[in-house]
């Protein structure tokens, strides 16, 4: 009963989020992406706008590289390459417990587009250190699979 509850709120949660503005977390998300690296440059993204769907949340991230930074784009502009998957599996990936060949093919992880971007984005964040945000990112991953062992 209470995992049927779960799935239900959760299903109402993405369905709130489905209709939500797009922009403000793609806000977040970019200035969150432009400072963890900030120290790994790359000119062949400029321009470039940059699609995730977090599937399972209904929610859907748009980001275009100027410079050395990411800046929230619109859910209108064209994308060069889209991202997708769930939630836990975006989590797992950030805390370095799945890596994203792993979850490629598993098919938990899609690469739609210009996979030269996709390549160039994925490169880039597995050069990322991501110690500093190891306790928070397992502390959530493990909160995600405690959620989903639930709801299974």
């Amino acid at each position: 009963m209470r995992d049927a509850i779960l799935q239900r709120v959760a299903a109402l949660g993405a369905n709130v989020v489905r209709r939500l503005p797009q922009y403000p977390p793609s806000a977040v998300v970019a200035a969150a992406l432009s400072a963890i690296v900030r120290d790994h440059p790359d000119a062949s993204l400029e321009g470039r706008v940059v699609r995730i769907a977090v599937v399972d949340a209904g929610l859907t991230l748009t980001l275009r590289r100027r410079g050395s930074r990411f800046e929230p784009a619109l859910a209108r502009d064209a994308a060069d390459v889209t991202i997708r998957a769930r939630l836990a599996d975006f989590v797992a990936l950030a805390s370095r417990r799945e890596d994203s060949d792993t979850l490629f093919f598993a098919r938990r992880l899609s690469i739609e587009g210009d996979t030269e971007a996709g390549l160039i984005v994925k490169n880039m964040l597995d050069a990322v250190d991501v110690t500093p945000f190891a306790a928070p990112l397992r502390a959530l991953d493990e909160a995600l699979r405690r959620a989903g062992a639930r709801s299974a």
